[in-house]
């Protein structure tokens, strides 16, 4: 049996009604990210890979590749 994931809303989504929002959910070994109108796109990427995307954003680096 799996268990359903609980999503969280981003803070920086305004709090307001609209659709337009990044949400997250996590497991034990994966974080899901999805944008709230499309919520059955979901994107599935480790902790150690989602806050190593994060710390090169902020730091305004480029991407690898």
């Amino acid at each position: 049996m799996t268990t359903p994931l609980t999503w969280q809303k981003s803070s920086f989504s305004g709090g307001g009604t609209g659709d337009s929002c990044v949400e997250l959910a996590d497991s034990p070994t994966a974080i899901h990210l999805r944008e709230s109108d499309t919520p059955t796109t979901i994107l599935t990427t480790t902790p150690t890979a989602l806050y190593a995307l994060l710390a090169t954003l902020k730091n305004g680096n480029d991407l690898p590749g």
